[in-house]
């Protein structure tokens, strides 16, 4: 096998476009060396290292972050089990979070987001009066923010068994 692989050669292996090889290899994250003619030639083992780009891109990490832990790596010898151990430790907790979200994004498909919308029936009950901008900005329920639930509460009820307003300011019944 050759030492040095085209960019070609390296795309069809790794599965990465080659727009997207120098691109990382712009940002830094790769390295080729530079033929006659300034053909691109990348070392064997760049292809544990776009394998480790994929992979953290999947788990959700920027290809800030990315770098920042390639920087750890000696660029000129091949990566070890033990190196991605170390590096991909971490990641348990993010890969959590984003179960932890996506099972949350499950549950709301057919529910109330708590985006503060007001159009749907369903959200002058989950969120009467727009509680959820309380809690802030963007779909407050989605990403699992529960400071204000989204049932209706009897803070909320109003005399005569009303609960919240709609849009145009009208009470909603919230039985």
């Amino acid at each position: 096998m050759a030492d040095l692989l085209t960019i070609g050669e390296v795309s069809k292996r790794s599965g990465v476009a080659s727009s997207a090889l120098r691109f990382y290899e712009q940002r830094g994250l790769i390295a080729s060396e530079r033929r006659d003619g300034g053909q691109r030639r990348y070392p064997r083992h760049v292809l544990r290292r776009i394998a480790f780009i994929v992979f953290a891109q999947r788990v959700g990490l920027t290809l800030d972050e990315i770098g920042a832990e390639l920087a750890k790596l000696d660029p000129n010898r091949v990566p070890s089990r033990r190196d991605w151990s170390r590096l991909s430790g971490t990641w348990v907790a993010r890969i959590d979070e984003r179960i932890a979200e996506l099972e949350r994004l499950r549950g709301g498909l057919g529910e109330c987001i708590g985006c503060g919308c007001l159009s749907l029936d369903r959200c002058r009950l989950a969120n009467p009066g727009d509680r959820a901008a309380r809690g802030g900005p963007g779909p407050r329920y989605w990403i699992g923010d529960r400071s204000s639930p989204p049932a209706v509460d009897a803070l909320d009820r109003q005399p005569g068994g009303r609960g919240g307003e709609d849009a145009s300011g009208e009470g909603i019944d919230a039985r």
